[in-house]
């Protein structure tokens, strides 16, 4: 007898129109004891579906869930629940929220051993020092944290956790997929992770199964994870076995996204016209500009960003100094808090420079302006407006003195490179976020920026959208050589877009650590990226310098 079995499950929601849209087909599972299994899927695959159906928080329309040969029909504390999101009792504290859960599931222990049972789950995930505080207090991840203490104080058999590190900055999500894999190795629970992220599930898991892209999802190949545990990040990285399957997982991956891509189409030509840009005379920098060189399109030189604190002024960003060629893309890497998207912000002039200077192409940054597009994470888009009226907007401001049809032709152009040809007309309100950030990406190509600035654009998205969406910034980006900086957390897209990855120290008083250049040819896609020999060198010293960055910060 399996210890958890889902026979031909199918589960389906009345949508628009009254219609029934089928979002699992046919799931067939079977799970040992103790066993860590990864459900790796994408955006509308029907993850959170799958786990609602196996914690018996929605039935199935057939098929049935058997745990330990028992009909699972309702919701139970067998069952430990993470989700995404927190859901704790803001008015609560650590305690009060653990404790909740604790007198829920055991009434007739005495209030001592209760009282014990909450203890230990709370230190279990290191917030014995946070015991007293309401989750306001708490950070992101100490909220999560919360949650799995929550969840394993029910003493459940089985622990189902949907991605519940997905909200987390990258050396916070790294820390508690530690702490996940430690108590697992202690408590051996079986558990299943629902997630996007491939080296997660890697790092996790005994088994990786891929949900197909839905609707009427089903589960896919499945790929056994044999590597000793504890499994660490950056020895790891050298194990060929590891590269391989990291490889196979991935081609899988993206064969299954395949017929959900989007294809390009030509479309409209893109018009021979020039953009007006701001050209006012502006203001001495803080400190003398350096010599000028025509290798420096960009010029950081000694910038710094001061904020005042109650405490004193706070240097989160100290004499950062960097020049970018035209048309160089560059990577800005770092954990959170070392002041990468500070950086963003002073030269895309929405944040005062405390001390240096900024020059795009000869001219210092003492504002925003047109000069330069920004897409950052959410990308602002007026819902009650169609895809090709956001766009508009920009490119009405920078073509006032061009015709209308020409304007057009410019937002059709950058539309359909992103692949919203058959989206033109959708108001952003209806479109999903892999779209909307299409839209975003558009409206900064539409606007011929000198300057393309990325905070982070899809760090949002799963991980299909993701590699889809950097495709398209990469193809649009060829076309158009415009120079780049990306701010981003994910080590492979560091590597995947840029000319040169740029390491940040941490925070407060970060500044460049180190610059790395990739030298690897273009165009590039994924699957070339995993084969290419130089790539696991490049992503071992990206990796290695985060893990001392994330060691200094410890030992400060």
């Amino acid at each position: 007898m399996k210890f958890l079995e889902l026979k031909n499950v199918t589960k389906g929601y009345k949508g628009s129109g009254g219609r029934h849209a089928e979002v699992l087909s046919g799931v067939n599972l079977q799970i040992e004891e103790g066993e860590f299994v990864a459900i790796v899927g994408f955006s509308g695959s029907g993850k959170t579906t799958l786990i609602s159906t196996i914690a018996g928080l929605t039935a199935p329309d057939s098929g049935e869930i058997l745990l330990k040969g028992r009909p699972v029909t309702d919701a139970g504390p067998d069952r430990g629940v993470v989700f995404q999101s927190y859901s704790l009792m803001p008015w609560l504290t650590v305690f009060g929220n653990v404790a909740l859960a604790v007198d829920a599931v055991f009434p007739r222990l005495a209030a001592t051993a209760r009282r014990a049972k909450v203890l230990e789950h709370i230190d279990m995930v290191g917030l014995s020092h946070a015991a007293d505080r309401k989750p306001a207090e708490l950070s992101g991840g100490m909220r999560q944290r919360v949650a799995v203490a929550r969840a394993l104080a029910m003493s459940p058999e089985i622990l189902l956790l949907d991605e519940p590190l997905s909200a987390l900055d990258a050396l916070t999500r790294s820390r508690l997929q530690d702490e996940i894999e430690s108590i697992w190795r202690r408590q051996r629970k079986t558990v299943i992770l629902v997630t996007n992220d491939v080296d997660e599930a890697l790092l996790l898991a005994d088994r990786i199964i891929p949900l197909t892209p839905g609707p009427r999802a089903t589960l896919g190949r499945e790929f056994k994870v044999n590597f000793p545990r504890p499994r660490e990040r950056a020895a790891i990285n050298h194990s060929e076995e590891y590269q391989h399957l990291r490889a196979q997982i991935t081609q899988y991956l993206l064969e299954l996204g395949a017929t959900q891509a989007s294809q390009t189409q030509e479309g409209a030509g893109l018009p021979e016209v020039v953009p007006i840009t701001a050209s006012k005379a502006q203001r001495t920098a803080t400190v003398t500009k350096p010599a000028e060189n025509p290798d420096k399109f960009v010029e950081f030189y000694e910038v710094s960003k001061v904020y005042p604190t109650p405490k004193g002024p706070l240097t989160v960003v100290d004499r950062f100094s960097l020049d970018i060629r035209k048309g160089e893309f560059i990577s800005l890497i770092g954990h959170s808090g070392c002041g990468k998207s500070t950086v963003l912000s002073m030269i895309a002039g929405l944040n005062e420079i405390s001390g240096g200077g900024i020059v795009l192409d000869g001219r210092e940054v003492v504002g925003a302006g047109p000069d330069r597009g920004v897409v950052f994470q959410a990308p602002s888009l007026l819902p009650w407006l169609t895809a090709r009226e956001n766009v508009a907007l920009g490119v009405e401001q920078v073509y006032p003195h061009i015709g209308s049809g020409e304007r057009s032709d410019i937002v059709d152009y950058y539309l359909t490179r992103v692949g919203l040809a058959d989206a033109l007309d959708k108001k952003a309100g209806e479109l999903s976020n892999g779209m909307k950030q299409r839209v975003g990406l558009a409206r900064a190509f539409a606007l011929a920026p000198k300057l393309l600035l990325l905070d982070e654009p899809f760090s949002m998205l799963d991980a299909l959208t993701r590699w889809d969406l950097q495709e398209v910034l990469m193809d649009v980006w060829r076309r158009n050589r415009v120079t780049a900086i990306c701010v981003t957390h994910d080590v492979d897209e560091a590597i995947l877009l840029a000319d040169r990855v740029v390491m940040m120290t941490n925070g407060p008083n970060a500044r460049v650590g180190r610059i790395m250049r990739v030298d690897l040819p273009r165009p590039r896609t994924r699957k070339a990226l995993l084969e290419h020999p130089k790539y696991y060198e490049y992503r071992e010293e990206l990796l290695q310098f985060l893990a001392d960055c994330d060691r200094e910060h410890k030992a400060a």
